[in-house]
Protein backbone atom coordinates (compact mmCIF):
# COMPACT_ATOMS: atom_id res chain seq x y z
CA UNK A 1 0.00 0.00 0.00
CA UNK A 2 1.32 3.48 -0.92
CA UNK A 3 2.50 5.71 1.90
CA UNK A 4 2.55 8.86 -0.25
CA UNK A 5 0.86 11.71 1.56
CA UNK A 6 -1.50 13.97 -0.34
CA UNK A 7 -2.24 17.71 -0.13
CA UNK A 8 -5.05 19.82 -1.58
CA UNK A 9 -4.23 23.53 -1.93
CA UNK A 10 -6.76 26.28 -2.67
CA UNK A 11 -5.16 29.12 -4.63
CA UNK A 12 -2.48 29.13 -7.34
CA UNK A 13 -0.82 32.41 -6.45
CA UNK A 14 2.77 32.71 -5.25
CA UNK A 15 2.05 31.00 -1.94
CA UNK A 16 -0.01 28.14 -3.31
CA UNK A 17 2.54 27.27 -5.98
CA UNK A 18 5.51 27.66 -3.63
CA UNK A 19 3.98 25.27 -1.11
CA UNK A 20 3.02 22.81 -3.86
CA UNK A 21 6.65 22.73 -5.01
CA UNK A 22 8.02 22.37 -1.46
CA UNK A 23 5.70 19.44 -0.72
CA UNK A 24 6.22 17.73 -4.10
CA UNK A 25 9.99 17.87 -3.57
CA UNK A 26 9.40 15.94 -0.33
CA UNK A 27 7.46 13.20 -2.16
CA UNK A 28 3.90 14.43 -1.57
CA UNK A 29 1.24 14.21 -4.23
CA UNK A 30 -0.28 17.69 -4.60
CA UNK A 31 -3.28 19.19 -6.31
CA UNK A 32 -3.79 22.95 -6.58
CA UNK A 33 -7.19 24.52 -7.21
CA UNK A 34 -7.41 27.86 -9.03
CA UNK A 35 -10.73 29.58 -9.62
CA UNK A 36 -9.50 31.56 -12.67
CA UNK A 37 -9.53 30.35 -16.26
CA UNK A 38 -5.74 30.43 -16.48
CA UNK A 39 -2.63 31.09 -14.43
CA UNK A 40 -1.88 34.79 -14.64
CA UNK A 41 -0.14 37.25 -12.38
CA UNK A 42 -1.03 40.89 -11.91
CA UNK A 43 1.74 43.15 -10.79
CA UNK A 44 4.88 44.98 -11.74
CA UNK A 45 8.18 44.17 -10.04
CA UNK A 46 8.89 42.25 -6.87
CA UNK A 47 11.56 42.62 -4.19
CA UNK A 48 13.46 39.42 -3.50
CA UNK A 49 15.69 39.69 -0.44
CA UNK A 50 18.29 37.18 0.69
CA UNK A 51 15.77 35.13 2.68
CA UNK A 52 13.44 34.92 -0.32
CA UNK A 53 16.25 34.15 -2.75
CA UNK A 54 17.54 31.31 -0.58
CA UNK A 55 14.02 29.92 -0.32
CA UNK A 56 13.51 30.11 -4.07
CA UNK A 57 16.87 28.41 -4.60
CA UNK A 58 15.69 25.53 -2.41
CA UNK A 59 12.50 25.38 -4.49
CA UNK A 60 14.56 25.15 -7.69
CA UNK A 61 13.39 28.41 -9.28
CA UNK A 62 15.80 31.17 -8.16
CA UNK A 63 17.98 31.28 -11.27
CA UNK A 64 15.07 31.20 -13.72
CA UNK A 65 13.06 33.77 -11.79
CA UNK A 66 15.92 36.29 -11.61
CA UNK A 67 17.61 35.68 -14.98
CA UNK A 68 16.65 39.11 -16.37
CA UNK A 69 16.74 41.06 -13.11
CA UNK A 70 19.13 43.81 -12.09
CA UNK A 71 21.40 43.16 -9.11
CA UNK A 72 20.93 45.93 -6.58
CA UNK A 73 23.99 47.34 -4.82
CA UNK A 74 22.48 50.15 -2.74
CA UNK A 75 19.13 51.39 -1.50
CA UNK A 76 18.54 54.95 -0.33
CA UNK A 77 15.58 57.03 0.88
CA UNK A 78 15.71 60.76 0.15
CA UNK A 79 13.66 63.62 1.53
CA UNK A 80 12.04 66.53 -0.32
CA UNK A 81 15.45 68.24 -0.60
CA UNK A 82 17.24 65.17 -1.93
CA UNK A 83 19.00 64.54 1.39
CA UNK A 84 19.58 60.83 2.16
CA UNK A 85 17.57 59.62 5.15
CA UNK A 86 18.46 55.94 5.01
CA UNK A 87 21.09 54.02 3.09
CA UNK A 88 21.71 50.28 2.81
CA UNK A 89 24.32 48.35 0.85
CA UNK A 90 24.09 44.79 -0.48
CA UNK A 91 26.66 42.06 -1.06
CA UNK A 92 26.95 38.48 -2.22
CA UNK A 93 25.51 37.09 1.04
CA UNK A 94 22.98 39.86 1.60
CA UNK A 95 21.26 40.39 -1.73
CA UNK A 96 18.33 42.30 -3.17
CA UNK A 97 17.16 41.45 -6.69
CA UNK A 98 14.14 42.93 -8.48
CA UNK A 99 12.68 40.78 -11.26
CA UNK A 100 9.31 41.39 -12.91
CA UNK A 101 6.65 39.59 -10.91
CA UNK A 102 5.60 37.71 -14.06
CA UNK A 103 9.09 36.19 -14.40
CA UNK A 104 8.86 34.81 -10.88
CA UNK A 105 5.37 33.43 -11.43
CA UNK A 106 6.35 31.79 -14.72
CA UNK A 107 9.31 30.13 -12.98
CA UNK A 108 7.02 28.71 -10.29
CA UNK A 109 4.56 27.44 -12.92
CA UNK A 110 7.35 25.71 -14.84
CA UNK A 111 8.67 24.06 -11.66
CA UNK A 112 5.19 22.84 -10.73
CA UNK A 113 4.99 21.19 -14.14
CA UNK A 114 8.38 19.54 -13.73
CA UNK A 115 7.31 17.99 -10.44
CA UNK A 116 4.01 16.66 -11.75
CA UNK A 117 1.81 18.82 -9.51
CA UNK A 118 -1.80 18.76 -10.70
CA UNK A 119 -3.35 22.21 -11.22
CA UNK A 120 -7.11 22.41 -11.72
CA UNK A 121 -8.35 25.65 -13.29
CA UNK A 122 -11.90 26.95 -12.84
CA UNK A 123 -11.95 25.06 -9.54
CA UNK A 124 -13.19 27.20 -6.64
CA UNK A 125 -12.82 25.98 -3.07
CA UNK A 126 -15.75 27.10 -0.93
CA UNK A 127 -15.19 25.12 2.24
CA UNK A 128 -12.44 23.58 4.34
CA UNK A 129 -12.38 21.59 7.58
CA UNK A 130 -9.77 20.75 10.22
CA UNK A 131 -10.32 17.08 9.31
CA UNK A 132 -8.63 17.54 5.94
CA UNK A 133 -11.64 18.14 3.70
CA UNK A 134 -11.73 20.67 0.88
CA UNK A 135 -15.14 21.43 -0.58
CA UNK A 136 -15.25 22.50 -4.23
CA UNK A 137 -17.97 24.64 -5.76
CA UNK A 138 -19.03 21.85 -8.16
CA UNK A 139 -20.15 19.76 -5.18
CA UNK A 140 -17.09 17.57 -4.65
CA UNK A 141 -15.53 17.15 -1.23
CA UNK A 142 -11.88 16.13 -1.41
CA UNK A 143 -10.04 14.38 1.43
CA UNK A 144 -6.30 14.90 2.02
CA UNK A 145 -3.61 14.49 4.64
CA UNK A 146 -3.17 18.27 4.47
CA UNK A 147 -5.51 20.97 3.16
CA UNK A 148 -4.28 24.53 2.67
CA UNK A 149 -5.91 27.91 2.13
CA UNK A 150 -3.72 30.10 -0.07
CA UNK A 151 -6.59 32.29 -1.24
CA UNK A 152 -5.36 35.73 -0.25
CA UNK A 153 -6.14 38.55 2.15
CA UNK A 154 -9.90 38.09 1.88
CA UNK A 155 -9.67 34.32 2.41
CA UNK A 156 -13.10 32.81 2.89
CA UNK A 157 -11.43 29.53 3.82
CA UNK A 158 -9.49 31.15 6.67
CA UNK A 159 -12.79 32.32 8.07
CA UNK A 160 -14.37 28.88 7.53
CA UNK A 161 -11.67 27.57 9.88
CA UNK A 162 -12.43 30.42 12.34
CA UNK A 163 -8.80 31.50 12.15
CA UNK A 164 -9.37 35.21 11.49
CA UNK A 165 -8.61 37.57 14.36
CA UNK A 166 -8.43 40.87 12.48
CA UNK A 167 -8.25 42.21 8.94
CA UNK A 168 -7.24 45.87 9.05
CA UNK A 169 -7.64 48.42 6.26
CA UNK A 170 -4.67 50.74 6.62
CA UNK A 171 -4.38 54.45 5.86
CA UNK A 172 -2.14 54.20 2.79
CA UNK A 173 -2.19 52.61 -0.64
CA UNK A 174 0.02 51.93 -3.62
CA UNK A 175 0.03 52.12 -7.40
CA UNK A 176 2.66 49.77 -8.84
CA UNK A 177 3.69 49.67 -12.48
CA UNK A 178 6.53 49.20 -14.95
CA UNK A 179 7.92 52.00 -17.11
CA UNK A 180 10.24 51.81 -20.17
CA UNK A 181 13.89 51.93 -19.19
CA UNK A 182 16.26 54.59 -20.55
CA UNK A 183 20.02 54.11 -21.03
CA UNK A 184 20.90 56.73 -18.41
CA UNK A 185 18.66 55.30 -15.68
CA UNK A 186 20.45 54.16 -12.51
CA UNK A 187 21.44 50.52 -12.86
CA UNK A 188 22.04 49.27 -9.34
CA UNK A 189 20.42 51.69 -6.87
CA UNK A 190 16.88 51.64 -5.53
CA UNK A 191 15.69 55.09 -4.45
CA UNK A 192 12.64 56.00 -2.40
CA UNK A 193 11.76 59.69 -2.64
CA UNK A 194 9.68 61.28 0.14
CA UNK A 195 7.60 64.44 -0.25
CA UNK A 196 5.10 65.24 2.48
CA UNK A 197 2.86 62.19 2.88
CA UNK A 198 3.70 60.87 -0.60
CA UNK A 199 6.47 58.50 -1.64
CA UNK A 200 7.78 57.51 -5.07
CA UNK A 201 9.90 54.38 -5.25
CA UNK A 202 12.20 53.85 -8.24
CA UNK A 203 13.63 50.36 -8.82
CA UNK A 204 15.93 49.17 -11.62
CA UNK A 205 14.27 46.00 -12.89
CA UNK A 206 15.57 44.66 -16.23
CA UNK A 207 17.39 45.98 -19.30
CA UNK A 208 13.96 46.96 -20.70
CA UNK A 209 11.85 48.21 -17.80
CA UNK A 210 12.04 49.90 -14.40
CA UNK A 211 9.64 49.29 -11.52
CA UNK A 212 7.88 52.31 -9.97
CA UNK A 213 5.64 52.39 -6.90
CA UNK A 214 3.59 55.43 -5.90
CA UNK A 215 2.43 55.55 -2.27
CA UNK A 216 -0.04 57.97 -0.72
CA UNK A 217 -2.69 58.19 2.05
CA UNK A 218 -6.15 56.85 1.24
CA UNK A 219 -7.67 60.35 1.47
CA UNK A 220 -5.28 61.70 -1.20
CA UNK A 221 -7.75 61.57 -4.10
CA UNK A 222 -5.34 62.89 -6.72
CA UNK A 223 -2.57 60.62 -5.50
CA UNK A 224 -4.59 57.41 -5.80
CA UNK A 225 -6.13 58.27 -9.16
CA UNK A 226 -5.69 55.71 -11.97
CA UNK A 227 -4.64 56.47 -14.66
CA UNK A 228 -1.99 58.27 -12.62
CA UNK A 229 -2.46 62.02 -12.29
CA UNK A 230 1.01 62.90 -13.57
CA UNK A 231 0.59 66.63 -13.02
CA UNK A 232 -0.20 66.08 -9.35
CA UNK A 233 2.74 63.73 -8.79
CA UNK A 234 5.07 66.05 -10.71
CA UNK A 235 4.08 68.86 -8.33
CA UNK A 236 5.23 66.67 -5.42
CA UNK A 237 8.39 65.45 -7.18
CA UNK A 238 9.45 68.12 -9.71
CA UNK A 239 12.93 66.60 -9.97
CA UNK A 240 11.48 63.27 -11.20
CA UNK A 241 9.80 64.43 -14.38
CA UNK A 242 11.87 61.99 -16.43
CA UNK A 243 10.33 59.10 -14.48
CA UNK A 244 6.78 60.40 -14.11
CA UNK A 245 6.40 61.22 -17.82
CA UNK A 246 6.98 57.55 -18.68
CA UNK A 247 4.05 56.31 -16.61
CA UNK A 248 1.27 54.99 -18.85
CA UNK A 249 -2.41 54.32 -18.19
CA UNK A 250 -1.83 50.90 -16.64
CA UNK A 251 -1.41 50.15 -12.98
CA UNK A 252 -3.84 49.63 -10.13
CA UNK A 253 -4.19 51.39 -6.80
CA UNK A 254 -4.43 48.96 -3.88
CA UNK A 255 -5.19 49.88 -0.30
CA UNK A 256 -2.74 48.48 2.22
CA UNK A 257 -4.12 45.77 4.49
CA UNK A 258 -2.90 43.73 7.42
CA UNK A 259 -4.12 40.24 8.29
CA UNK A 260 -3.80 38.99 11.87
CA UNK A 261 -4.94 35.37 12.26
CA UNK A 262 -5.75 33.59 15.51
CA UNK A 263 -3.49 30.77 14.34
CA UNK A 264 -1.91 29.45 11.15
CA UNK A 265 -3.61 26.07 11.35
CA UNK A 266 -6.40 24.03 12.84
CA UNK A 267 -6.26 20.26 12.78
CA UNK A 268 -4.68 19.30 9.44
CA UNK A 269 -5.75 22.54 7.71
CA UNK A 270 -3.34 25.46 7.29
CA UNK A 271 -3.24 28.98 5.85
CA UNK A 272 -0.27 30.45 3.96
CA UNK A 273 0.74 33.65 2.17
CA UNK A 274 -1.50 36.72 2.38
CA UNK A 275 -4.23 34.62 3.98
CA UNK A 276 -1.88 34.18 6.96
CA UNK A 277 0.11 37.43 7.07
CA UNK A 278 -1.08 40.00 4.53
CA UNK A 279 0.83 43.26 5.09
CA UNK A 280 1.74 46.56 3.43
CA UNK A 281 4.76 46.32 1.10
CA UNK A 282 6.91 48.94 2.83
CA UNK A 283 9.71 46.48 3.64
CA UNK A 284 9.11 44.33 0.55
CA UNK A 285 8.93 41.16 2.64
CA UNK A 286 5.41 39.80 2.02
CA UNK A 287 6.36 37.34 -0.73
CA UNK A 288 9.73 36.53 0.83
CA UNK A 289 8.08 35.51 4.10
CA UNK A 290 5.61 33.43 2.10
CA UNK A 291 8.41 31.52 0.39
CA UNK A 292 10.39 30.86 3.55
CA UNK A 293 7.28 29.84 5.50
CA UNK A 294 6.16 27.44 2.76
CA UNK A 295 9.63 25.92 2.58
CA UNK A 296 9.71 25.53 6.36
CA UNK A 297 6.24 23.96 6.45
CA UNK A 298 7.34 21.17 4.12
CA UNK A 299 10.45 20.63 6.24
CA UNK A 300 8.49 20.31 9.50
CA UNK A 301 6.08 17.88 7.84
CA UNK A 302 9.06 15.82 6.69
CA UNK A 303 10.41 15.61 10.23
CA UNK A 304 7.15 14.76 11.98
CA UNK A 305 4.76 12.14 10.65
CA UNK A 306 1.79 13.66 12.46
CA UNK A 307 0.51 16.56 10.35
CA UNK A 308 -1.27 18.45 13.13
CA UNK A 309 1.80 18.27 15.37
CA UNK A 310 4.06 19.45 12.55
CA UNK A 311 1.75 22.39 11.81
CA UNK A 312 1.76 23.48 15.43
CA UNK A 313 5.55 23.34 15.59
CA UNK A 314 5.84 25.21 12.28
CA UNK A 315 3.80 28.12 13.61
CA UNK A 316 5.57 28.14 16.96
CA UNK A 317 8.99 28.37 15.31
CA UNK A 318 8.28 30.52 12.25
CA UNK A 319 5.52 32.94 13.19
CA UNK A 320 7.47 35.22 15.57
CA UNK A 321 9.62 36.55 12.72
CA UNK A 322 6.59 37.07 10.48
CA UNK A 323 4.75 38.95 13.23
CA UNK A 324 7.85 41.08 13.83
CA UNK A 325 8.04 42.15 10.18
CA UNK A 326 4.31 42.89 10.08
CA UNK A 327 4.78 45.32 12.96
CA UNK A 328 7.84 47.02 11.47
CA UNK A 329 6.48 47.37 7.95
CA UNK A 330 3.38 48.99 9.43
CA UNK A 331 5.53 51.30 11.56
CA UNK A 332 7.61 52.28 8.52
CA UNK A 333 4.47 53.32 6.65
CA UNK A 334 3.13 55.30 9.60
CA UNK A 335 6.40 57.20 10.04
CA UNK A 336 6.66 57.91 6.32
CA UNK A 337 3.09 59.11 5.77
CA UNK A 338 1.97 60.66 9.03
CA UNK A 339 4.02 63.88 8.94
CA UNK A 340 2.34 67.06 7.57
CA UNK A 341 4.33 69.05 5.01
CA UNK A 342 5.19 71.73 7.57
CA UNK A 343 7.06 69.13 9.65
CA UNK A 344 8.96 67.57 6.73
CA UNK A 345 12.33 68.97 7.82
CA UNK A 346 11.82 67.73 11.38
CA UNK A 347 11.04 64.27 9.99
CA UNK A 348 14.30 64.34 8.04
CA UNK A 349 16.27 65.21 11.17
CA UNK A 350 14.62 62.45 13.20
CA UNK A 351 15.04 59.77 10.55
CA UNK A 352 18.65 60.62 9.83
CA UNK A 353 19.39 60.01 13.50
CA UNK A 354 17.19 56.96 14.12
CA UNK A 355 18.19 54.97 11.04
CA UNK A 356 21.86 55.13 12.06
CA UNK A 357 21.11 53.20 15.26
CA UNK A 358 22.33 49.58 14.79
CA UNK A 359 19.33 48.18 16.71
CA UNK A 360 16.89 49.84 14.30
CA UNK A 361 18.82 48.46 11.32
CA UNK A 362 18.62 44.97 12.82
CA UNK A 363 14.86 45.23 13.33
CA UNK A 364 14.18 46.49 9.80
CA UNK A 365 16.37 43.79 8.22
CA UNK A 366 15.69 40.90 10.57
CA UNK A 367 13.88 38.86 7.91
CA UNK A 368 16.16 39.84 5.04
CA UNK A 369 19.17 38.47 6.91
CA UNK A 370 17.36 35.37 8.19
CA UNK A 371 18.45 31.95 6.94
CA UNK A 372 15.23 30.07 6.08
CA UNK A 373 14.60 26.68 7.66
CA UNK A 374 15.06 24.08 4.93
CA UNK A 375 17.37 26.23 2.76
CA UNK A 376 21.07 25.61 2.29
Amino acid sequence: MSTTRHAEIAGAGLGGLALAIALAQKGWSVRVHERSDDLRMFGAGIWLWENGLRSLEALGVEQTATARAKRIETMVARDQDGRPLLRRSFGTEDRLILPPRADLYDALIARVGELGVEVELRSTAIGITPRGELEIEDGKTLQADLVVAADGVFSRLREALLLTRRVDYLDEGYTRLLIPRRPDDPDTEVTEYWSGSRRLLYDPCTDDVDYVCLCCPVDDEAGRRVPVDKESWLASFPMLGGIIERIDDSGRWDRAMRVTPRAWSRGVAAIVGDAAHGQPPNLGQGANLTFQNCLALAEYLERDGDVATALARWEREERPLTDHIQRWTDLYGRVASAWPDRFAHRRSQVLETVTRIPWVDRQLNKAARHRPFGAR
